[in-house]
């Protein structure tokens, strides 16, 4: 396995660095107001369609999405990428086009869908035109097991009538979110596997109701697109909306998570990275008791283990981009459970450390650090929570001695 950045890497490297540092996080206070100074918790601040602009001119754009439809790259030329836009995630992965729930969905209309369903949403999606949501995680069962999705969309003639409640909808809050991919029972007495759908519904269909934005530790986490509350009461829409035919949401929920774990995990590493340089900048100018904190053994042991700790991560996560590009997500499908786990929890463990050396401070929203932590918290849960990996990962070790 060969790891070092090509040279496509390398350019579009020092390309996405030049515009973190001229735009992006000049950008931070800029946004920061602007969300302040709004009365929806989650409207879009305008900085972000400005930085969007700019992206697109630099050729910074739809980097996570391989083929003819996005930028070409490999898991392992993006992960890189990813890392940097890490260091700002509030603002730089919806700035290039590469922001979650629109990446993974993008993903699915690329895989899977028809040249219609690519005509009417992949398009405008890759030109950055609308966003979208994921709708698949329902309040009344544990959605974790999928199989229990209860949501029904049942076939009426040329249509489908959709009735359930999701919630946790991802990007739905979002004022420019166009459509949500939905995920329901089709098929009730199929195999298990088998029984559940995902369908496009538009966001102006009616029965179709966004109760509620859902907050996260407090965050309205408005930089994902926020989370909605659904209630689908007979949304009807046209059988063409239909994803790949009855009976494929597991399918395509497989291929949609695999690469947007991998991508979370990508930039969590940048994460980390910021949140080691705030703790080492914010431990050698403050003095405490006579002393500088960077003097003090605790602190120097948590930024030796916070170091050691990213540098194992990253290396894991460059092993799953590797494979998925030469093996397939199937292939790599112990690696990418491998990184669900460990990622977002030792990166919370960094964040929090980072948080105690800036002592009250770390928890205002003077510092990025809270929000981090918030933001990272959620991927134990998103995408499957860690005893569910955990779980199948064991079953699999244990396979071998059977």
């Amino acid at each position: 396995m060969n790891f070092e950045f090509d040279s496509t890497t390398e350019l579009l490297r020092a390309a996405l660095l030049e515009f973190m540092d001229s735009h992006v996080y000049p950008a931070e206070p800029v946004f920061a107001t602007q969300i302040a100074e709004s009365r929806d918790p989650w409207a879009i601040p305008p900085v972000i369609e400005e930085l969007k602009a700019e992206a697109r001119d630099r050729a910074l754009w739809n980097l996570f999405l391989p083929g003819e439809h996005g930028a070409g790259l490999t898991n392992l030329q993006y992960a890189p990428l990813a890392e940097i836009t890490g260091r700002s995630p509030s603002i730089a992965p919806a700035a290039l086009n590469c922001a979650a729930p629109d990446t993974g969905n993008m993903e699915v209309l690329t895989m899977f869908g028809s040249a219609q369903q690519q005509r009417d949403w992949l398009e405008p999606l890759l030109r950055g035109e609308i966003r979208s949501g994921f709708a698949m995680t329902e309040p009344d069962v544990a959605s974790s097991d999928a199989r229990n999705i209860a949501t029904n969309i049942v076939r009426d003639g040329d249509s489908y009538v959709i009735n359930g409640r999701k919630w946790f909808t991802s990007g739905g809050m979002n004022p420019n979110c166009q459509v949500f991919i939905v995920m329901g029972r089709t098929d009730p007495d199929a195999d298990a596997h088998r029984q559940q759908s995902m369908i496009l519904v538009p966001r102006d269909t009616p029965g179709l109701t966004v109760t509620r934005g859902l907050h996260i530790l407090g965050y309205s986490d408005s930089w994902h697109g926020g989370h909605a509350e659904l209630v689908l009461d007979n949304v009807r829409v046209p059988a063409s909306n239909l994803i790949a035919g009855e009976g494929a949401g597991f399918a395509i929920a497989q291929a949609r998570l695999g690469p947007g774990r991998i991508h979370h995990c990508m930039r969590l590493i940048g994460m980390a990275e910021r949140s080691i340089e705030l703790m080492c900048r914010r431990a050698l100018s403050r003095v405490a008791f006579g002393r500088p904190l960077a003097d003090q053994g605790v602190i120097r042991d948590w930024i030796a283990e916070a170091r050691v700790t990213v540098e194992q991560l990253r290396l894991l996560v460059l092993k799953t981009a590797w494979l998925m590009d030469h093996v397939g997500n199937r292939g790599a499908h112990t690696e990418i459970q491998a990184i669900k786990i460990a990622v977002p929890q030792a990166v919370a463990q960094i964040i929090d450390r980072a948080i105690q050396v800036h002592g009250a401070g770390g928890l205002t929203q003077d510092f990025p650090l809270a929000e981090l932590y918030a933001q990272t918290r959620v991927l134990r849960i998103a995408d499957g929570p860690d005893e569910v990996h955990k779980n199948s990962l064991a079953r699999a070790e244990l396979g071998k001695y059977k």
